[in-house]
């Protein structure tokens, strides 16, 4: 399994943000696939999953969108109208691999003016 991270950055507030997410190894349409984040000193949180139906945080849920492309094997997670307290390293993973939510290589996001 592999799974690659990117388009995290530097951002001001207010602005948009796409994060990627290439995988590989599996059979990726079967799998539920989740995005996750950990924000310095706190714990990892489920900020959204996608599998027949998406799921988003309630605390941005009105500001973020997870999308896929099984054909691509592509999932993305739409961020808009970024806050600082969405400041975090944000990773990609499969929803059955719970040991894992915030494991891998991650993408950072800070979000700043």
């Amino acid at each position: 399994v592999q799974l690659v991270e990117s388009g995290g950055g530097l951002a001001q507030p207010g602005a948009s943000l796409r994060l990627s997410c290439a995988a590989s190894g599996f059979k990726f349409s079967s799998y539920g696939m989740a995005w996750y984040r950990q924000a310095p000193g706190k714990e990892c949180e489920l900020v959204a999953a996608i599998s027949d139906d998406e799921w988003v945080a309630e605390g941005v849920k009105d500001r973020f969108n997870i999308s896929r492309d099984n054909a691509k094997r592509m999932v993305w997670l739409q961020m808009n109208s970024l806050k600082a307290e969405d400041t975090a390293k944000y990773y990609c993973n499969r929803m059955i691999d719970a040991n894992l939510r915030c494991a891998g290589q991650g993408t950072q996001v800070t979000v700043s003016p």
